[in-house]
């Protein structure tokens, strides 16, 4: 991705919302929700966003850990691919894992792009996920603290996609960029052979 500006995003490995993700979106909710006329709504969660429930061609809760590695994108997306409605790409190189998609409804310029790994007994996950609307402020701190978007209806609020990482790969050296605050890139380097029981 040459020219434009590139910002580094930080990739957070700890977190301090245990109850993050605890709503899942069902699939009559989220059509209920996309039938509202808010173009933005169908920026965010569209054909071809990579933060829509139908981008791999049936509904799948992006809220879900999601094993993307294990598929092909040419394959995965081609119903997209024909009609140039997505711009998600991934892929596997001998050095590591690659992922690029488009940030929807300007998401990106708000500086609130953020990249978490979770590692836990399913193995481990990194999460993207940004607000599409700023939350209503409590007008206690105490209840604002415990009102975190991501801890309910999330969708009201924001977006997610949440992918497992496979095996082999390093998530202590995860890198992401921002191009032109539309497009992320996350790349994670596969651990050195012989290194993977060290670090389990």
């Amino acid at each position: 991705m040459a020219g434009g500006s590139k910002r580094q995003i930080e990739v957070q490995t700890e977190d301090q919302t245990p109850h993050k993700w605890c709503i899942s979106l069902g699939e009559e909710v989220f059509k209920r929700f996309f039938s509202q006329a808010n173009p933005t709504v169908h920026k965010v969660f569209g054909d071809g966003s990579f933060f829509s429930p139908m981008l791999f061609g049936k509904f799948f809760d992006p809220s879900d850990a999601f094993p993307l590695w294990d598929f092909e994108s040419d394959v995965f997306l081609s119903h997209l691919r024909s009609n140039n409605q997505t711009t998600v790409d991934w892929s596997e190189t001998d050095d590591g894992y690659i992922l690029k998609a488009e940030i929807p409804g300007g998401a990106g310029k708000s500086n609130n792009i953020q990249v978490h790994v979770h590692v836990d007994n399913n193995g481990k996950v990194v999460e993207i996920s940004g607000q599409w609307k700023q939350q209503q402020r409590e007008s206690s701190k105490s209840s604002s603290s415990s009102h975190d978007w991501r801890c309910g209806h999330w969708w009201d609020h924001g977006f997610v996609r949440r992918l497992e990482i496979p095996d082999d790969a390093d998530f202590k050296n995860i890198e992401a960029h921002l191009y032109n605050d539309i497009f992320l890139e996350i790349q994670i380097p596969k651990t050195k052979r012989g290194t993977i029981a060290a670090d389990a």
